[in-house]
């Protein structure tokens, strides 16, 4: 049996934020400061980016109106003791967003939220990291920046803007690929599985609440090199024991 890969951490944390659909909230109530969490449903922007969706009602909106400084918790909630999984602390402040990418990406991993999204209350917010801190087993605990959690974007314009159309085409016409690589690629029980998103550095899969990345070989910035590389990737799974 091949020695395991030397461990990642930029790419265990990368994970966890993209695969997260729910995490713990931790905001500032004036006017002394008191810390205040909350569970929150999560979702990423293109580049990585914590994207949430708050009414304006909720204390926890209210808090950060006020002091937009939080804290965000993911973890990867594994059966058994959650202190033996990995866990990804973001840092950094959260502020409105009228991204006109938000609505499509938050939806597509969050497709309950159809039913309220619209009422006057609730808005996007997007999340600007400052750091993290990765907690991954022992001897795995890391500070990591920014940088190294987010993916880069400003030279995959046309990839971002095609993206609605992308995903569309992969699950109306390329359903069974999807199935190959969560089963095949990811180790992930067969089921009907869904793309939700594409950024330059890999796919998100989601069955149910369940999420998955599949990283790309490479990076990926324009739709015919995704086309390439998603190719590829089928003829890999096919190929896989």
């Amino acid at each position: 049996m091949p020695p395991a890969p030397p461990f990642d951490a930029k790419s265990a944390a990368r994970k966890l934020l993209r695969e997260a659909r729910s995490g713990a909230l931790a905001t500032l109530s004036p006017p002394r400061q008191d810390p205040y969490c909350s569970l929150v449903n999560v979702a990423t922007m293109a580049d990585g980016a914590p994207l949430l969706l708050l009414s304006r009602l909720a204390l926890h909106t209210r808090n950060l109106l006020h002091d937009p400084r939080v804290s965000l918790l993911l973890d990867e909630r594994k059966e058994g003791d959650p202190l033996e999984g990995a866990r990804v602390m973001l840092q950094g402040t959260v502020v409105s967003t009228v991204d006109a990418h938000a609505r499509g990406r938050y939806l597509a991993r969050q497709p309950e939220a159809e039913m309220f999204v619209d009422f006057a209350d609730f808005g996007f917010y997007r999340m600007t990291l400052e750091g993290a801190h990765l907690v991954a087993g022992f001897g795995r605990i890391v500070d990591l920046s920014a940088a190294d959690l987010l993916t880069e974007v400003e030279d995959a314009a046309a990839l971002v803007d095609a993206e609605p159309e992308i995903v569309a085409h992969i699950n109306d016409d390329h359903a069974d690929a999807v199935r190959l690589y969560a089963r095949a690629l990811l180790h992930a029980p067969d089921g009907p599985w869904r793309c939700v998103g594409c950024d330059p550095d890999g796919l998100e899969l989601q069955l149910g609440r369940t999420a998955l990345r599949l990283s790309f070989p490479h990076r990926v910035t324009a739709p015919g090199t995704l086309r390439q590389t998603l190719k590829r990737l089928a003829e890999e799974a096919r190929d896989a024991p």
